[in-house]
């Protein structure tokens, strides 16, 4: 057996949500296998345990089939700095950049490796479950493509496109999918699932049938909208599901600023997810002036974001919350944001800049990325987190705290993850909640974090297994 690419008919429409279902559901069958996406662009990623860095989709892909991820499940990662310019992590390492103009032609290199990644993977495991990249009806790059056709017609792989009828236009963009590609590619086409359906299927089989009859593809099944999923995502569209994860009520309000570049919102999952938290993203001055709790999470350009919060009045908010002596905290690039002074020579040649000044902390990057697993404590409760970062923080007193400080009612981290310990997490969140005057306290027997996490997969394949031929998509697999 060998590998299976599953695209979508525009980013966001299953290929995340399938991929990582059907990773659990082979593996509840016993098979060994193993997530493949030749290329992700994402500033939400991961560090592998062997200190490589990949995305975080492909990371719980990999806890989904229950293997150890490795640098050969993402083998190129683009990480957006600007609107023209990405940074390429190659095999989990820092490999220079990629300019807008590069994109459809320069990247001849970055192919070779993905496509030597996979063979890798095809060697060890008896399936290979490949996610594709936003469309692969992009003719336009098609010609340096090794995401979606480009790694289909190079391993001879079945492809069996996805479709959000949630957001409307399913049929036709299926359709049109298999209409614009060329005579090559659309050989390759072996069916199609719809995702997100809610409703009377009966309503919609004459539609599907009608695709077929045009087509020729087979659907192997339609999935039914389902509310209690969440997936690690690629972009800052997990922002929007974080309301889903606790229910709309809470006694805690926790405000995250959303920066351009955000990066790693995935750390405030496991807030969302705790009973009596209510968690919004906001570019808000009021709402960071009324939360109970404000989070400056990651981001991909701390001097860039830190102007954009300047102009959208957030750092007076933020300085104002401070004297007040209410809850603030800065997560890596966030907390890089609340020292007094940072040094960007590597992207910046203004010099020496002046941050928040809300923690007694200097910040200086450097070309070298710190990529780490690392441990500790608060207060007695252990802590497992990962990082990744070029700036480093020298801190010039406050309360020593997770590999950052707190001063005062801020604190600071260079940690990412922290919030998924869920002892720490929730005697923290009663420290911020009696320094805010609100009134939650934690629910007796609430689930863990991770233990929710592997309900989640595992109902995600029983779905996968009751509304998806399953068999039919293992015989498509050479």
């Amino acid at each position: 057996m060998s590998g299976l690419l599953i695209a979508g008919t525009s980013s966001d429409a299953g290929k995340s949500l399938i991929t990582t279902g059907l990773c659990r559901s082979l593996h509840r069958r016993g098979l060994a296998v193993a997530p493949f996406k030749a290329q992700n662009m994402s500033n939400n990623s991961m560090v592998c345990p062997d200190g490589s860095e990949i995305g975080r989709a492909q990371y719980l892909q990999a806890q989904a089939a229950r293997v150890e991820a490795t640098s050969a499940m993402n083998p190129v990662l683009l990480k957006p700095g600007t609107d023209r310019r990405s940074f390429i992590v190659l095999r989990g390492e820092p490999a220079g950049t990629l300019e807008a103009g590069e994109y459809a032609t320069g990247r001849t290199r970055l192919a070779e490796a993905a496509f030597a990644a996979y063979a890798e993977l095809a060697a060890g495991y008896d399936v290979v479950l490949c996610e594709g990249a936003g469309s692969p009806a992009e003719i336009n790059l098609r010609a340096g493509d090794y995401v979606n056709f480009g790694l289909a017609r190079r391993f001879d792989m079945p492809v069996v496109l996805c479709g959000d009828i949630d957001r409307g236009g399913v049929l036709a963009a299926i359709f049109g999918t298999w209409a614009i590609v060329d005579d090559a590619d659309r050989s390759l086409l072996a069916g199609y699932l719809i995702n997100k359906f809610r409703g009377d299927q009966s309503v919609l089989d004459p539609g599907l049938d009608e695709l077929t009859r045009r087509t020729g593809l087979p659907c192997h099944g339609v999935l039914p909208w389902l509310p209690e999923v969440w997936l690690d995502s690629e972009d800052a569209l997990a922002f929007a599901r974080w309301p889903r994860l606790a229910g709309a009520s809470g006694t805690l309000r926790v405000a995250a600023i959303r920066f351009p570049r955000v990066s790693n919102a995935t750390d405030l999952d496991a807030l969302a997810a705790e009973p009596g938290i209510r968690v919004t993203v906001t570019a808000s001055a009021a709402d960071v002036l009324e939360a109970d709790l404000v989070v400056l999470p990651g981001t991909r350009s701390t001097l860039a974001d830190l102007a954009w919060l300047r102009e959208r009045g957030l750092a007076n908010a933020l300085a104002t919350r401070a004297r007040q002596g209410r809850p603030v905290l800065g997560i890596c690039g966030g907390y890089q944001m609340l020292a007094a002074m940072i040094d960007d020579p590597v992207e910046s040649a203004r010099g020496p800049e002046p941050g928040l000044g809300l923690l007694p902390a200097r910040v200086r990057f450097g070309a070298d990325k710190v990529l780490g697993r690392p441990q500790g404590s608060w207060r007695g409760h252990d802590v497992e987190a990962y990082e990744i970062h070029h700036g480093v923080v020298q801190a010039d007193g406050g309360e020593p705290f997770l590999d950052g400080i707190r001063h005062g009612s801020v604190w600071g981290t260079i940690w990412h993850g922290t919030f998924e310990n869920d002892d720490f997490r929730r005697a923290w969140l009663s420290e911020v909640a009696a320094a805010s005057g609100s009134s939650w306290t934690p629910t007796p027997g609430a689930l863990g974090f991770r233990e929710r996490r592997e309900r989640m997969l595992d109902g995600l394949a029983d779905a996968i297994e009751q509304h998806l031929e399953v068999d039919a998509l293992l015989g498509l697999i050479r």
